[in-house]
């Protein structure tokens, strides 16, 4: 087992809530310049930008699982990641399908840019991402799952988007076996107050938006190796 230096939920500037600063090459240099081994693109409900993340991770030395943070129907963020790009961007095409169709005001909400290799814009998203998605939070574990993928609750000590926040409690039937926290001095209170997170692995990740939230190399996951599926697997454990 090798330890890894992870961040496994960061923003593009195809979130229209992150900073058109998150290109897909500015964020997996800041990546690497931070001393990150592993990083994982998590836009809203969408995988658009992770072809370009990948690429620029290769150049960079920097693993880039592609991934997406999905917002399951009661609201409640769930992060899914995916063992290979073709899977991500199947998953990608499912759950647009499945989003609300209200468009995207970009001089309300910002920017929901697609880009490619050179960091260029080469489209838009019409549809608001941070829109809720008619996937529920029950299905969303299952449908990753059919993917090849893993799903889990994204910062689950946040005060809104998290299972916590939004409905209450932990579902007696989950069957999830990662949960993310945002910091972890909360870790110990919850795990008592919501005894399913104690059979759970937990990782601290960043939920950034700008470059300068990416997270410093202070958290490490142990894997088999650096590839994407030996990654996968440790957070599975």
């Amino acid at each position: 087992m090798i330890p890894l230096f992870y961040d496994l939920h960061i923003h593009s500037c195809l979130s229209p809530c992150g900073d058109d600063d998150m290109t897909p090459a500015n964020l997996t240099g800041m990546a690497a310049v931070k001393g990150l081994d592993v990083i994982a693109l998590t836009d809203h409900n969408s995988c658009a930008n992770c072809p370009a993340a990948m690429y620029h991770g290769k150049n960079y030395g920097v693993t880039v699982i592609p991934g997406m943070e999905l917002t399951t129907a009661e609201e409640v963020h769930v992060i899914c990641l995916f063992p290979a790009l073709d899977a991500a961007m199947e998953f990608d095409r499912l759950v647009y399908g499945r989003l609300l169709p209200v468009p995207n005001r970009e001089d309300i909400f910002g920017n929901q840019q697609i880009m490619n290799e050179r960091d260029e814009v080469v489209g838009i998203k019409e549809y608001l991402l941070i829109n809720a998605t008619t996937i529920s939070f029950d299905e969303a574990f299952s449908l990753t799952e059919s993917f090849g993928g893993i799903a889990y609750p994204a910062h689950v000590d946040k005060s809104s988007n998290s299972v916590i926040s939004n409905l209450g409690f932990v579902p007696p039937e989950s069957s999830f076996t990662c949960a993310e926290f945002h910091d972890f001095k909360n870790l110990h209170r919850l795990r008592r107050e919501h005894p399913h997170f104690e059979k759970c692995n937990v990782i601290c990740c960043s939920d950034a938006h700008y470059l300068a939230d990416i997270h410093e190399p202070e958290h490490q996951i142990f894997a088999e190796s650096r590839g994407i599926p030996d990654i996968l697997d440790s957070l599975r454990r």
